[in-house]
């Protein structure tokens, strides 16, 4: 066999079982987790709102903070999933959270959906490093036949070894149970064991320690995003003005929500002549 052969047959194995991840440089403070080949990317700017600008989540604002300090100061803290309505806020409040707490060394790493079941490899890689680190995964879901659900609990709390101690794992979904309700009629229904055949699913929500929820806003706080917005990046409209434009953009939307907010204040800026540093 020639020589190119086997330097081929070589890179497909090792593309099949790739090696140890290296360890990075940690100068960053956040990072994103790719598995081809396995290694951890800085990121120089992570793309976040001011923590302050996060309008109507006040009390689910300050308990995920809480429980992030006193995880960044070396104390116990559980894991956490944002869950509920789409476009309020759940993946702004976990990147704000962490600008807010950056300089105590804390690190954000942000694990796609679709590598779930390498987590292990990012634990072990983790496990021997001298900080510490929110593992996060936005838009967390799993479907009928999905097993990548099982390599998850080792975050959680599975796994002989158990999760590193400087690792703590939250977690975005618009399902509160990770799974969509009509599956999980579907399994009750089908089942032999019913109860048996959704547990082992919907119980790997229960692993959370925090269950955040997030819920469709009301007029007066879509205004109110708008207008914090306005104040801080220096955009000057009369309440009136602002009222009637953000209610007929909303109304084109067909919704109302922080997501649509921003977008308003987005399309508003530019008509202004005003850039968003």
């Amino acid at each position: 066999m020639s020589g190119d052969a086997l330097a081929r047959i070589a890179t497909a194995l090792e593309r099949l079982a790739p090696g140890p991840a290296s360890a990075p440089d940690w100068s960053a403070s956040a990072y994103l987790w790719d598995t081809a080949p396995d290694r951890l990317i800085p990121v120089e700017r992570v793309n976040r709102v001011p923590l302050d600008l996060l309008v109507g989540i006040d009390r689910t604002r300050d308990t995920l903070l809480a429980n992030t300090r006193r995880f960044a100061e070396g104390f116990p803290a559980n894991n956490a999933l944002l869950w509920g309505a789409r476009g309020m806020g759940k993946s702004s409040l976990v990147k704000a959270v962490h600008g807010e707490l950056q300089e105590t060394g804390l690190k954000l790493i942000e694990l796609q959906r679709e590598e779930i079941e390498s987590v292990g490899r990012l634990l072990t890689l983790l496990r021997a490093a001298p900080h510490r680190f929110v593992l996060y995964c936005d838009d967390l879901s799993f479907g009928h036949d999905d097993a990548a659900y099982k390599s998850l609990k080792a975050v959680l709390d599975g796994g002989i070894e158990g999760r590193p101690n400087n690792v703590v794992f939250y977690a975005t979904s618009n399902r509160r149970h990770l799974m969509p309700r009509d599956m999980i009629e579907n399994e009750r229904s089908t089942a032999i064991a019913p109860g048996e055949a959704v547990e082992e699913k919907v119980s790997l929500s229960d692993r959370f320690g925090l269950w955040l929820g997030f819920h469709p806003c009301g007029q007066a706080a879509y205004l109110e995003m708008i207008r914090g917005y306005c104040e801080a990046y220096g955009v000057e409209i009369d309440d009136a003005t602002l009222r009637a434009e953000a209610v007929e953009w909303q109304a084109t939307r067909g919704a109302r929500s922080g997501r649509v907010a921003w977008q308003f204040f987005t399309d508003l800026a530019g008509r202004r002549g005003v850039t968003l540093a």
